[in-house]
């Protein structure tokens, strides 16, 4: 049987529950033991897929093509491990499948409560991660605050929970806040403490105590909250604010959190490795080159819209021992008559365009692409930024001045990027994207090809329109080398420019491959050109 941690958090959100979970996923995983992550999201939507960014941050998306919480990339990130649809569980995905059930009479004419038929379906989908992933040991995050409204049948289900496999089967890790006072000058135990007083009105108990503060606590502190929190001194960890993110699970480790979880489960407390994340955060602390990356995007004002083509980029920078300084440029202010692309772009080594749904900010992105292409910038296009590419040089070289796409104009008479076949007759929008992975063929002597070593890549998709066919040999002839098809569908899947030192493009989300001990190849690439273009 799995061993399962659950990971929840009080007083306020962003007190880093996800990190948290990652950190404490690598360091088991780190002992030899095989760890899988979830996360539960009490929102009612049934996945992320059709919130908006700017509301939630980036859909991540996993190799098997669920639409998912953005804390699923930082947890592949940290434990290298690709996740799947077990690990992304909201409300709504839960109350759409009891009631699903019930209409079709599974449940014998009973009437339907939260207590039991959806707090079963919950603690299903937890006992449904540890079966299907065959871990030793399943960390999952809890959405949200104790106490949150929305977050309650949850709380009801993980009691039951640990009613069911027992406290050698479960532990229960609690985040808090321990503020610093400057009035007073100390730390304040008090929000702690209420909200160790809220899980327990949930019949709950923590077994450790995660604490968010800006200082050491001191032992004073410490056993303050061990005392009204009936918790161990040892089982209270510190979390104290960082530079580099990467350096929490190290700090973790030096306080034994992930000896405490073992000797609760009856497991053996076997010796850690860690050198590969430890060489990683040397490399990031002595990072002694820099280099600008402008990032043309309409989801700018929330750089966690773009939170993975973000860490891809700086990752990459660490293969090379440079920090990656983003500059954020809102494609909407680009389409101004006033706006000086040189003036913009004067101190970008590389333009990147990454994904995006929508026709808002398009024209400032084929100028960004232009001024890329015409000047010889490096410039890597993701998703909608091959689609922009693409309609930039139908434009500009191909002389078809009204090429666009027919998802911003559904009557345009050059439409280069078209809606696919399969796609035409869906009417919902959620969970109906190519998506997920998809293979794709590399034609030799390409950059994808130098990129990736590889004739035959597998890559994650999250899109519904596609490059139009119809222009593949036009486009061709005048100097766009499509280095890379889906072989089962004839989909093209990466474009190149010859007579540029650095331009490719690809329509799926090489983003959510990249690690930060091992970047990925198109990011790397990019880097490494962007690199060379400064000197």
């Amino acid at each position: 049987m799995a061993k399962y941690v659950f990971v929840t958090g009080g007083v306020c959100s962003g007190l880093g529950k996800g990190i948290t979970a990652s950190s404490i996923a690598l360091l088991l995983k780190s002992k030899g033991y095989k760890v899988f992550m979830q996360k539960f999201d009490p929102y009612m939507n049934v996945d992320p897929g059709t919130m908006s960014p700017i509301q939630h941050g980036e859909v991540f998306v996993t190799a098997d093509g669920c639409e998912t919480d953005l804390d699923l990339g930082h947890y592949e990130r940290f434990i290298d491990e690709e996740l799947n649809y077990t690990s992304n569980i909201t409300n709504g995905k839960i109350y759409s499948s009891v009631i699903d059930k019930e209409r079709v009479g599974d449940f014998l004419g009973a009437t339907i409560q939260i207590v039991p038929h959806i707090s079963n379906e919950i603690k299903n989908k937890i006992y449904e991660a540890g079966t299907s992933s065959g871990a030793d040991i399943v960390i999952t995050e809890i959405g949200g605050t104790v106490g949150d409204i929305e977050s309650a049948v949850m709380m009801e289900s993980l009691r039951q929970f640990r009613l069911e496999v027992g406290r050698e089967n479960s532990l229960f890790v609690h985040t808090t806040l321990v503020p610093y006072l400057f009035g007073s000058n100390e730390l304040k135990t008090k929000p702690t403490q209420n909200s160790i007083i809220e899980l327990r009105r949930l019949g709950i108990q923590p077994d450790i105590i995660v604490t968010r503060a800006p200082l050491d606590l001191g032992e004073a502190v410490k056993k303050k909250i061990s005392l009204f929190g009936s918790i161990p001194v040892e089982n209270i960890i510190e979390a104290k604010d960082v530079a580099n993110i990467y350096q929490i699970p190290i700090n973790f480790h030096k306080q034994h959190i992930e000896d405490i979880i073992l000797k609760q489960f009856g497991l053996k407390v076997t010796k850690s490795n860690l050198d590969t994340w430890e060489n990683l955060i040397k490399t990031v602390e002595n990072l002694d080159k820099e280099i600008e990356i402008a990032l043309v995007g309409k989801y700018t004002e929330l750089e966690d819209a773009y939170l993975s083509v973000k860490e891809a980029l700086k990752a990459a920078g660490y293969k090379y021992n440079t920090k990656i300084k983003i500059k954020w440029v809102n494609s909407e202010e680009l389409e101004c008559k006033t706006s000086n692309l040189k003036d913009v772009f004067k101190n970008s080594k590389g333009i990147i365009v990454p994904g995006g749904f929508g026709s808002r900010g398009i024209e400032g992105m084929i100028k960004a692409c232009e001024y890329a292409r015409v000047n010889k910038i490096p410039y890597l296009g993701i998703c909608l930024g091959m689609q922009i590419a693409v309609i930039e040089f139908a434009r500009h070289v191909c002389g078809i001045s009204d090429a666009s796409s027919r998802e911003f104009d559904e009557l345009c008479p050059n439409p280069v990027i078209d809606l696919m076949a399969d796609q035409k007759a869906i009417i919902n929008k959620g969970g109906t994207l190519r998506l997920g992975n998809y293979r794709c063929q590399i034609t030799k002597g390409t950059l994808a090809y130098k990129d990736y070593k590889s004739e035959e890549i597998l890559e994650r998709h999250r899109h519904r329109y596609e490059f139009n066919n119809s222009y593949k040999d036009l486009m061709s002839n005048k100097g766009l080398t499509i280095s890379g098809v889906n072989p089962e569908a004839n989909l093209v899947e990466i474009i190149e420019l010859e007579n540029h030192p650095h331009f490719i493009a690809c329509q799926f989300h090489p983003e959510f491959k990249s690690r930060p001990t091992r970047p990925h190849p198109l990011f790397d690439s990019f880097i490494k050109a962007s690199i060379e273009n400064k000197k």
